[in-house]
């Protein structure tokens, strides 16, 4: 095994690890599932840094363990959907990996606030989706169930992306050099 991929694999657990430790630091939690941590910020670094196939198979691995930990499953389709592919899907702001540069640009803080943007809207439509497959029976008799479902998962993934750029714009200000060092 060459180096890069010592390295690369290093990382890969790292961040998982890094990203499991910080979803136990809680800004808050919802009553019926969801809150706001940082654990989506570690995939986003991996998506960035390495690009997509990695931040693809990181976001998943860290949706498995997810589920290994205890997570809230009441249907098997349900946690398929709310923890590998939901958290997978974050992964999709390695898009972008290929086009960032070293050296500090704005044009490097949009793509990279874009891509998270983009992977945490993926990541909530595959929550608002299993939220009306799975929890319909929590919305008000008078509500329309989509609108329930977006309304309540957007109540804590709009905060954690809000978060979560801000913390990456900060990082990524300070230490240019992590996200094409390779």
């Amino acid at each position: 095994m060459d180096n890069l991929k010592i390295k690369r694999l290093t990382e890969l657990g790292a961040t998982l690890a890094l990203a499991t430790i910080l979803n136990f630091v809680k800004v808050y939690e919802l009553p019926q599932g969801g809150s706001v941590s940082l654990e989506m910020l570690p995939i986003f670094f991996i998506a960035l840094r390495w690009g997509l196939k990695e931040g693809l198979i990181l976001g998943s691995l860290y949706g498995v363990l997810q589920l290994i930990l205890g997570a809230k499953i009441y249907y098997p389709l349900q946690a398929i959907l709310d923890y590998p592919l939901a958290f997978g899907l974050l992964g999709i702001a390695g898009i972008v990996h290929n086009w960032l540069k070293v050296e500090k640009n704005k044009k490097n803080l949009i793509l990279i606030s874009l891509s998270i943007l983009v992977g945490s809207f993926l990541r909530l439509v595959v929550h608002t989706i299993s939220g009306v497959l799975f929890f319909a029976e929590y919305a008000p008799k008078e509500q329309n169930i989509w609108l329930y479902s977006a309304g309540y998962n957007l109540s804590y993934m709009l905060p954690e992306a809000i978060i979560t750029i801000v913390v990456m714009i900060i990082l990524i200000r300070s230490l240019p050099e992590f996200i094409k060092d390779i």
